[in-house]
């Protein structure tokens, strides 16, 4: 069974990809991976920071120190998905590329998060 469910979760991250403007070798983050988002602070190299806490709870702070809140969910997709309080939301992708994670947005911008 558990075979049948990582086939499934493979197939299915193929046909998500799809959707995404992925690159070759570029692979989905898994449900286990996205889960264990929550808790986590993701860097990235223009030392903007998305915060991923417990219960669904996001603040992505600027370089400047700003930050914008809100909350995250996954989407059936794989992609997360942020609704902020100010109305505006968006959902991204992440993937993993070789050694790197990189969020990837509906218009293909690539955005690699700094190693822990």
């Amino acid at each position: 069974m558990k075979r049948l469910l990582i086939l499934a979760f493979l197939t299915a991250s193929s046909a998500w990809a799809a959707e995404w403007p992925t690159k070759p070798g570029d692979v989905p983050l898994t449900p286990a991976e996205l889960d264990a988002l929550a808790g986590r602070t993701l860097t990235f190299y223009d030392d903007g920071q998305s915060k991923f806490s417990a219960g669904g709870a996001y603040s992505y702070t600027y370089a400047s120190g700003e930050s914008a809140f809100g909350t995250y969910s996954i989407a059936e997709d794989g992609s997360v998905c942020i609704q902020y309080r100010n109305g505006f939301s968006r959902c991204d992708l992440y993937v993993r590329s070789g050694e790197r994670l990189i969020l990837i947005d509906k218009k293909g911008h690539r955005y690699p998060v700094r190693p822990d």
